[in-house]
């Protein structure tokens, strides 16, 4: 499990960058870079990192589930993620 205080800042980032979206591309459009510069540096996308939904772990990221793939197989083997069950043949 990631520490607290890291998974929160995450949310805080993903909100920035949500809030000054429509801002960042207007300002990109019209190639204003120096007003673009101005902008809070969390306000951009690529300071945003896949983390798991569950533990918070920024490693061994599953997108179409967005959780981690410990939590994937924990889940997986409870029967929680529909349509997914452990493979035999």
């Amino acid at each position: 499990m990631a520490k607290e205080s890291v998974k929160a800042r995450q949310r805080k980032r993903e909100a920035m960058v949500a809030k000054f979206a429509e801002k960042r591309a207007a300002l990109k459009a019209e190639g204003n870079y120096a007003e673009l510069d101005k902008l809070p540096k969390n306000a951009s996308p690529v300071r945003l990192h896949n983390r798991c939904q569950l533990s918070g772990r920024p490693k061994g990221y599953i997108r179409q589930f967005g959780m981690c793939r410990n939590m994937f197989r924990d889940m997986a083997l409870a029967g929680k993620i529909p349509g997914v069950r452990k493979a035999s043949w």
